[in-house]
């Protein structure tokens, strides 16, 4: 995350009136309700892991272990088991 200075981009009067609250500190403004996009979504990284997903899903259908799927994919078990769980509730809905 990038810093923007409160000089650059807020007029002096809006300032003065956040130093009224917090002088000197920093503050996160969130985004608008509409604009927020989901995670992973700018950078792809959720497809991928729902690719990922199912392929481990696939190979524990042909009869691979969880304790190989782990290692291979470089998981805990307990994650290949999470993963199992929940591409099972997906599949039968």
């Amino acid at each position: 995350m990038s810093y923007i200075k409160a000089e650059d981009v807020l007029p002096q009067s809006i300032i003065e009136i956040i130093q009224q609250y917090i002088d000197g500190e920093n503050i996160y403004i969130p985004k608008k309700e509409g604009s927020r996009v989901g995670w992973g979504t700018k950078t792809g990284t959720k497809n991928e892991l729902c690719q990922r997903n199912a392929l481990i899903y696939q190979e524990y259908l042909s009869g691979e272990k969880v304790s190989v799927l782990a290692s291979r994919y470089y998981l805990s078990d307990k994650s290949i088991q999470r993963i199992i769980r929940e591409m099972k509730i997906s599949a039968s809905v």
